[in-house]
């Protein structure tokens, strides 16, 4: 077992050869097909692309200073341009900026980096132990001991000594990691507070409190909404003896950012951070607001 261990802990960075998407994960052959049609597109929308991106920057203002503002003012163009998708330039910052957790790092100064160098957790050796499990085909988070691995244990410790009560669950690694591809470590465990503690929306730390009674409300929601909304699948399911909580708790407990095409994950959670109450609607939804080739 030692042996084992062993050779686990010697294990090579990414490998330089493979080629990646323009995500930063390692390319299969459908990633590439999909990739081939993407790069069409772009290419003949790209001056419509650097208009819209042009009127997301007018929209936010220099690091965000005009947010609010429009928001106040324009709520229903705020709230069309999200679900048409944000550019992904610009992503990182919108995603600071509809979830509040901007605001709380500027009142927090100094907090997140006495979390991660001055305190303990109990949850150390669980988080060291899920964090090569997590996005492992994105070469930020291949190498063992990695800057990747390090600002995800840095983030994932910091929330568990933030708020013990919660403390580390395993679908957090890969909410960390997602942001961590668009933001610093200390933007994203505020982002994570801003989600758990409900900055602007209602609190979503039920998601990973004991018994997950958010999870079990979403998946209760979910199959009412299948039922209503898919019927003959609905029926299907029944019959098969086939509940929710049998596929979709990974969804709700990741939100969605496990199980879905990355792109489509990109969508899912750039209207999810603007209405997160949509969340039990995203599977029910997403034919009308995330096509999966507009991004």
């Amino acid at each position: 077992m030692d042996k084992k261990k062993e050779v686990n802990d010697i294990e090579p960075g990414p490998d330089s050869s493979r080629s990646v998407d323009r995500f930063g994960f390692i390319k299969t052959e459908q990633s590439n097909s999909q990739e081939g049609i993407l790069k069409s597109r772009s290419t003949h929308e790209r001056g419509r692309e650097e208009r819209r991106i042009r009127k997301w920057r007018k929209m936010i203002g220099a690091g965000g200073s005009d947010w609010k503002h429009y928001c106040r003012r324009n709520p229903h163009v705020v709230k069309r341009r999200i679900r048409k998708g944000i550019p992904d330039c610009l992503r990182g910052l919108v995603w600071q900026l509809i979830s509040g957790s901007r605001d709380l790092l500027l009142m927090n100064p100094g907090v997140y980096e006495t979390l991660v160098i001055y305190e303990t957790s109990t949850s150390e050796l669980e988080i060291i132990r899920d964090i090569s499990r997590t996005f492992p085909s994105h070469v930020f988070f291949q190498q063992r001991h990695g800057p990747g691995q390090r600002s995800l244990y840095n983030v994932l410790k910091a929330y568990s000594v933030y708020d013990r009560d919660v403390g580390y669950v395993q679908g957090m690694g890969f909410i960390a990691g997602l942001l961590l591809l668009y933001m610093s470590e200390e933007d994203a465990f505020w982002l994570i507070v801003a989600l758990l503690k409900g900055a602007v929306h209602a609190p979503m730390e039920g998601l990973y409190q004991a018994g997950l009674p958010l999870v079990q409300q979403y998946l209760f929601q979910f199959e009412r909404l299948v039922r209503e909304h898919m019927p003959k699948l609905g029926e299907h399911f029944i019959e098969e003896m086939i509940n929710p909580s049998m596929y979709a708790s990974q969804w709700f407990i990741t939100v969605f950012s496990y199980s879905f095409p990355f792109h489509i994950t990109l969508r899912v959670w750039d209207v999810f951070l603007y209405e997160v109450r949509i969340l039990p609607f995203i599977f029910v939804s997403c034919p009308v607001f995330i096509p999966a080739y507009k991004l």
